[in-house]
């Protein structure tokens, strides 16, 4: 089993919207922290927004206001609500968890495609 599964990508014209789901094994997300990276071809992966155990959260600038971070922890499943989309938000998008110890782990990807 995976600790990470992720689901949700797929091709949208811009301005629409996408929900991509992060599921975890229980004893990994309720120790970690999860977020949401995205990588383009050449480019090194970056944050997009992350999630505490506790609810804090943070948003890369560029998706303030448009994308949404939430967990549920009923389902141990991370959420992240695409809204507005644009062409630059064309990526694989990858769900991390990491303890505070420093583990860490990767789902396998799933790849989002905006159409101008």
């Amino acid at each position: 089993q995976r600790p990470l599964v992720e689901f949700g990508g797929g091709l949208v014209q811009a301005g629409g919207s996408l929900r991509l789901s992060c599921a975890a094994s229980e004893g990994i997300f309720s120790r970690s922290t999860i977020g949401w990276f995205r990588q383009t071809p050449g480019n090194e992966r970056e944050l997009v927004a992350s999630i505490t155990t506790g609810g804090s959260i943070i948003y890369v600038d560029s998706v303030k206001g448009r994308f949404t971070i939430s967990r549920d922890n009923a389902k141990n499943t991370v959420y992240l609500q695409m809204n507005s989309l644009k062409p630059e938000d064309t990526a694989v998008y990858y769900c991390n968890a990491h303890l505070l110890s420093g583990i860490f782990w990767w789902g396998q990807g799933t790849q989002v495609t905006v159409s101008s």
